[in-house]
């Protein structure tokens, strides 16, 4: 490998590390509350160094988004597809992504609801890539939820509106959890148990 290369591969690995730092500070503070100042600061960096990779607050932010869902993703999506298609899939699903919660991998818990709150009545790239991972998820979830129905599962409930109730709830468990209600996961739980059943 030569030196080019050998930065390039460097470059990549700071630029991962500070993108994974900043879902971890947004999931708190909020994407707004992202600046190139204070991720170097947090991580040891020259300032200077952080803007030579993303240039901008906004660029930032959107590292940020894309992290942070490859976090949700290797933590909550991929451990599903082990299981088959179907509700089998739909419940890993749903039990990874209370665990995910429950034991929150970033610092603010589900950084899909504390950012989705923070942009909703946005607009621009960072609303839009926001917008783009919920609308991912719901068609993921929608998926599962009509090969459940393949299968002759909740045949009767309408796939959109079982994958927003779905989302309701765990983010509803989420906010609970964050909020110190011991209550908020078991009851979420009890909840989608009865929705799915």
């Amino acid at each position: 490998m030569n030196t080019s290369d050998q930065r390039l591969v460097k470059g990549a690995r700071a630029r991962a590390t500070i993108a994974r730092h900043a879902a971890d500070v947004a999931s708190v503070e909020g994407l707004t509350g992202l600046s190139l100042g204070r991720l170097a600061a947090d991580l040891g960096l020259s300032k200077s160094g952080v803007a030579t990779l993303f240039g901008t607050k906004e660029n930032l932010q959107l590292a940020a988004v894309q992290s942070a869902r490859d976090v949700f993703i290797e933590h909550v999506v991929k451990p599903a597809f082990a299981e088959p298609g179907g509700m089998p899939r739909l419940k890993g699903f749903v039990d990874n992504w209370f665990a995910y919660i429950e034991e929150p991998v970033l610092a603010g818990g589900c950084f899909r609801v504390a950012t989705t709150v923070e942009f909703d009545s946005r607009t621009g790239p960072v609303r839009d890539a926001v917008d783009a991972d919920r609308r991912d998820w719901f068609a993921l979830l929608e998926k599962e939820i009509r090969r459940a129905q393949g299968q002759g599962h909740l045949e009767t409930r309408d796939a959109h509106t079982v994958a927003f109730a779905l989302d309701a709830i765990v983010a509803a468990a989420n906010t609970g959890a964050r909020m110190g209600d011991q209550s908020a996961i078991p009851t979420a739980r009890a909840i989608v148990d009865g929705l799915l059943a």
